[in-house]
């Protein structure tokens, strides 16, 4: 009776905080896992993607293109320095200028002239001197910039031959493994070839086979030839005896022809004629004979 107020306070609390963030922690352990898989396969892809030569190239192009910036820094700061220069030489020319008016002004018994020049000189001084520390300073940063550029010349210089150094080493190296993987056959074009060469002899091995033992069921009479050009081994057997023979004949006819001329050869062609009748109409010997009376 008393759990029934107790779980509608509950109810109607909420759920504590530390139980939402339990049921948050797998989902957050999923979404981090994903994202590690995630990272791991486009690493990977990336390795694949990626081509040293290429990389050192385009970190050669990015150091060309700080030091072009190096010396465009040199040129502004030779640049201000020259105006500074030019500045310099303008106002030395009016503090000059402004010295002799004074000494033309004392010379004419014009003091207050005199002093007014001698003010205007002070002021211009004044300028002068702070012109030349602004000079001291952009001289110094131009003898900066200009060591840095230097030395940043010769760090690209280097770098560029030892990129075309292993440029070289990586595409021999590349090679080596192609001509490698080709005369093992587990390069991928090999394996094609080889693949093909491996099917030809399955269906070609298959194809024998077959003939052969379409040729064993003919000749042992299990397959008939509607062609009639396949005979049995027993006709086979026949019709080479019967050659033999044909061959025998003619070698007798041709032996007689030359010992007795033309008269023997017919006698002889006559006799080999009259021996294959008789033994033609010969009779088995288990035939009985019965003699005329």
């Amino acid at each position: 009776m008393e759990a029934g107020p107790v779980l509608w306070v509950l109810s109607q609390i909420g759920e504590p905080e530390s139980v939402r963030r339990g049921r948050a922690k797998p989902m957050s352990g999923v979404m981090k896992r994903m994202g590690m898989i995630f990272r791991a396969k486009a690493n990977k892809a990336l390795d694949r993607a990626e081509d040293p030569r290429e990389t050192l190239d385009y970190s050669y192009q990015k150091q060309l293109e700080l030091l072009q910036k190096v010396r465009r820094g040199v040129a502004d700061v030779a640049t201000s320095r020259k105006r500074l220069e030019l500045q310099l030489n303008q106002l030395q020319s009016q503090s000059s200028k402004l010295e002799d008016q004074g000494r033309k002004a004392l010379a004419l018994g014009r003091e207050d002239l005199a002093r007014e020049a001698l003010s205007r000189r002070a002021a211009l001084q004044q300028q002068v001197t702070d012109l030349e520390t602004q000079h001291a300073t952009l001289q110094g940063e131009e003898e900066k910039l200009t060591l840095a550029a230097q030395r940043l010349q010769a760090k690209v210089d280097a770098f560029r031959t030892k990129k075309e150094t292993i440029k070289a080493t990586y595409t021999a190296a590349q090679a080596q493994t192609r001509i490698g993987e080709a005369f093992s056959g587990i390069s991928e074009e090999m394996g094609d070839v080889g693949l093909a060469i491996q099917r030809a002899e399955d269906k070609t091995a298959q194809l024998q086979a077959r003939a052969g033992a379409i040729d064993e069921l003919l000749a042992s009479g299990a397959l008939d030839d509607p062609s009639g050009m396949h005979k049995d081994d027993i006709q086979a057997e026949l019709d080479r005896l019967s050659g033999g023979t044909d061959v025998e004949l003619e070698l007798q006819r041709m032996k007689a022809e030359l010992a007795g001329g033309p008269t023997g050869g017919q006698q002889a062609i006559e006799g080999g004629t009259a021996q294959e009748q008789e033994r033609s109409q010969q009779q088995p010997q288990d035939t009985p004979r019965f003699d005329k009376q």
